[in-house]
């Protein structure tokens, strides 16, 4: 991993590009986006703060300074950052093992936390290494989301119903839940289930509108676009907190036994003595950190990119890695935890009409005013009232539609998601996050380096290669497609692939390989292709390629690979088929052994099939046949003994033309019957189209005895490019 120095001060004068980019007209839109978001953010951070068994000003610091910090150092105009649910839970879960809540100790470790994981995130951004979030499978996030849903719901469950016992996982608080449930206080249950109700009308409020409108007749369309819209942006857990707390103030019931939260400090956070040096506290934190960092990233970055699909912004990944890991180390220094970016806040800016980060900015300076005007009326807020906003929240933590979708999906995507489900329920959270990080890791590895290499043939109309299962494959010549990188994780697979691939078609001497999908190769890759050419070869083949892309066929060159494999057996995909059709492949297979008609060439080809084996071209490297040239058999047809031209091709080729005085006799017959009638004691040259079928009758005929026998060298394509086809004999 290496950080480009030249590009770290870029990624830190983001604030100072924001500044100079940012009009007069973007204001109002922010402000009034930055008190819509504070109005969600306010109950958030106190509710948040909770589950991490935080006191409720550190939720409302981290608000603050995440919002502020994350919203000037990111690049999203729309991610709002500060305590998420899913990061609370987390963070109490790696504290646990080392403090206990409550103490002072327990709030300096998740500072401390908080810095150890912006750390993390702020180098990953500097060494350029955003792309890494896109490896981690989204099925994590759905599958750590829904377990974290399930555990706040059952967390808050003793404080719904006002019940006293300790409990560290699910087990514990269902069992303590079930053995306390006859002691439940019944004004804090009501407080709490009354809350939960509110919440519930209030967000249901607008379809009762909707519903009521149309009943009535819709008097006037105006006015039920505005009752729609006032109805939908009440603000239901700040309403159902507010009005819980009037409660409580009003009727006494503080006294009575319900838990309030108590009177909030008012002032700026302050500074965090924070033990950085500690390497004991460090080590004990460093899996804690990480989980947290690295959830912290892919739900910071998916948020981000969800919005951004809609807005139309582009993005940078190392910006927002920057831009969180400062936010953390800020948020750890002024008395705060771990922070990331929250879907439902972000959806809020964004709908709110947020034109610049500078609202997210907004929104943090909002909750600071709110904190220092309203803090003391925080001494009523029933523990129950928040209770019921986090059950309400985790319930919508369990995205079921998501889960439905990868589980009818792909069986990876649910595996991850279930493994990180259960992990998420039953286990340290950090290692739950991990091992869900560490599978979607293990999954693209084990896709990577599995690459399909996959047989194709021309379609009916012979314009694109597609598997083509139901027709029948050429004898002589494989086109696979390979679908992947040709890197060592992957190489042995392929290599495997298009050996099994060969001994099931043992005839396919030549191997066309199409190279279109393959964006990276290493060094391992270019063995691989070396040894593949080399095995063909030895049995009398030869590899030729298609679609090279343009890094890959670099090094090619700098390997010295086109080299060994030649330079002209790069071939053009237009041109491919018919190049080895008309000079790498066996005509006589074609015609005498081949009923396939797999090629746009061998549709017109006449097809004879020849019940004996016809003489390979492997079969006569050791001992050739001799040629003669075009201009040659002309000078010696008009000598004084010309020599006997036998042309082995089809009638209908020979009609096309032929050389003067020669006599047709196919190959077929010539080799099954007519070679009696063949005089041994005159010289005899054979004739075809390119000289591979004469070739071969030539081989069959001098192991039955004759001696003065050759070949027309390039047969009649060369006998025509050389002028002779229409001379006067």
């Amino acid at each position: 991993m290496s950080v480009n120095l030249r590009t770290i001060p870029s990624l830190f004068l983001q604030p100072l590009h924001i500044l100079q980019t940012y009009g007069v007209d973007q204001l109002r839109p922010d402000v009034v986006a930055g008190l819509t978001v504070a109005v969600v953010l306010l109950p958030q951070a106190i509710a948040y703060a909770l589950i991490a068994e935080l006191p409720p000003q550190v939720g409302l610091y981290t608000a603050i300074v995440g919002a502020i910090v994350g919203a000037l150092m990111g690049s999203s105009s729309h991610l709002q950052t500060g305590p998420t649910n899913a990061i609370s839970l987390l963070v109490l879960s790696a504290l646990l093992t080392t403090a206990t809540p409550g103490t002072s100790e327990f709030l300096l470790l998740a500072g401390l936390m908080a810095v150890m994981a912006g750390l993390f995130q702020l180098v990953m951004g500097l060494a350029r290494l955003g792309m890494l979030v896109n490896f981690v499978s989204h099925s994590v996030v759905v599958g750590f989301s829904s377990g974290a849903g399930v555990l706040i719901a059952f967390k808050q469950l003793q404080h719904l119903f006002g019940l006293e016992f300790a409990s560290h996982n699910l087990i514990e608080i269902t069992h303590g839940v079930y053995t306390h449930l006859p002691e439940t206080h019944r004004p804090t249950l009501a407080l709490g289930l009354g809350t939960i109700i509110l919440i519930v009308a209030l967000r249901n409020l607008p379809l009762w509108v909707e519903s009521l409108l149309r009943w009535l007749g819709a008097p006037s369309a105006l006015l039920a676009v505005t009752l729609r819209t006032l109805t939908a942006k009440l603000p239901g857990p700040l309403i159902g907190m507010v009005l819980a707390a009037v409660a409580v103030g009003v009727w006494g019931l503080d006294q009575t036994g319900v838990a309030v939260i108590g009177k909030l400090p008012s002032g700026l956070p302050p500074l965090a003595q924070i033990p950085l040096f500690n390497l004991e506290l460090i080590a004990q934190l460093s899996t804690g950190a990480l989980a947290v960092g690295a959830i912290g990233l892919v739900e910071a970055m998916s948020i981000a990119r969800s919005i951004a699909s809609q807005s139309g912004q582009r993005l940078d990944s190392n910006q927002e890695f920057v831009g969180q890991g400062l936010a953390n180390v800020a948020c750890g220094f002024l008395s705060g935890y771990p922070c990331s970016g929250s879907f439902t806040r972000s959806a809020v800016n964004f709908n709110a009409g947020a034109q610049t980060p500078v609202a997210s900015v907004f929104s943090g300076l909002f909750v600071l005013i709110a904190m220092v005007a309203l803090g003391p009326l925080t001494a009523f807020v029933p523990r129950a009232a928040l209770a019921g906003v986090l059950i309400v929240t985790a319930y919508g933590m369990i995205d079921r539609r998501e889960i439905a979708r990868i589980w009818r999906g792909a069986r990876n995507d649910a595996a991850i998601m279930v493994v990180t489900f259960l992990g998420t329920l039953f286990l340290h959270l950090e290692f739950a996050v991990l091992t869900g990080i560490l599978l979607s890791f293990a999954v693209y590895i084990m896709k990577t380096s599995g690459p399909q290499i996959m047989p194709v043939l021309p379609d009916e109309n012979f314009r694109h290669f597609t598997p083509q299962r139901r027709k029948s494959p050429c004898p002589q010549l494989a086109i696979l497609d390979i679908l992947g990188d040709l890197y060592f994780g992957a190489v042995s697979h392929i290599e495997q692939a298009i050996s099994q691939h060969l001994a099931r078609h043992p005839d396919q001497r030549f191997l066309l390989l199409r190279m279109h999908s393959v964006d990276q190769c290493d060094f391992s890759g270019i063995h691989t292709l070396e040894n593949i050419v080399r095995t063909t070869r030895e049995k009398g083949g030869d590899v030729f390629m298609v679609r090279v892309q343009e890094p890959v066929l670099e090094l090619m060159k700098s390997t010295r690979f086109c080299d060994y494999l030649s330079r002209d057996h790069f071939l053009s995909d237009d041109s491919a088929i018919d190049y080895l059709f008309h000079n790498i492949i066996d005509p006589a297979i074609c015609v005498y052994e081949c009923e396939a008609r797999a090629f746009r060439e061998c549709q017109n080809l006449p097809k004879q099939t020849y019940a004996a084996g016809i003489p390979l071209h492997t079969d006569m490297l050791t001992h050739p046949i001799a040629s003669i040239s075009p201009q040659s058999l002309w000078q010696e047809l008009h000598g004084n003994t010309p020599p006997l031209v036998i042309d082995v091709r089809e009638p209908r080729e020979f009609q096309r033309g032929h050389v003067p005085r020669a006599r047709l006799i196919p190959l077929p017959k010539l080799l099954s019957e007519a070679s009696e009638g063949v005089p041994q004691d005159c010289p005899i040259v054979f004739v075809c189209r390119g000289g591979r079928r004469s070739t071969r009758v030539a081989h069959a005929l001098r192991n039955r005895g004759y001696r003065n026998i050759c070949v027309l060298q390039g047969g009649m394509l060369a006998w025509e490019a050389a002028g002779l086809l229409d001379a006067i004999d």
